[in-house]
């Protein structure tokens, strides 16, 4: 069965991740990530966010990410957002921030409702408004059209 071998290799990519072997990881997660693995495209993000077993690169962590929020995965759609807030890879924008911490709480992600309601404080009524009709074009587009 094709979805116990997806499993059993994106397991595999997991231990050897946990491991400290993140050649296996990225060996094991690359092939399902480009076959279209939302959890593999998050882990190759997240690897390339931090430079674990990679050159850090935000550039590549942001395309992984988005490919993986597109797939609705909220942990996605939150990094996506502190992306954003930093700066990382991306020009800094709290607008878009916003949008993504949003777009993650609406799928379940606690710390994007607190994150949200932080970088709000910084923002004008009208970017908050801005920010929410992203949102929710965003989620209503299923997740094609997030303001980018």
């Amino acid at each position: 069965c094709a979805s116990a071998t997806v499993a059993q290799d994106f397991d595999k990519g997991l231990s050897a991740y946990n491991a400290g072997d993140y050649q296996t990881a990225l060996n094991e997660w690359k092939p399902l990530a480009e076959q279209g693995d939302p959890d593999a495209q998050f882990n190759l993000g997240l690897m390339y966010e931090t430079g674990d077993g990679v050159a850090r690169d935000y550039a590549e962590a942001i395309k992984w990410y988005r490919l993986a929020a597109r797939q609705g995965i909220s942990k996605a759609q939150n990094n996506l957002g502190v992306m954003y807030e930093l700066g990382s890879g991306v020009l800094q924008n709290n607008v878009t921030t916003h949008m993504w911490y949003n777009i993650a709480s609406a799928n379940g992600n606690e710390k994007s409702a607190k994150w949200r309601d932080e970088i709000a404080a910084n923002m004008t009524p009208d970017d908050i408004s801005q920010a929410q009709a992203m949102a929710s074009e965003c989620i209503s587009t299923g997740y094609e059209k997030c303001g980018e």
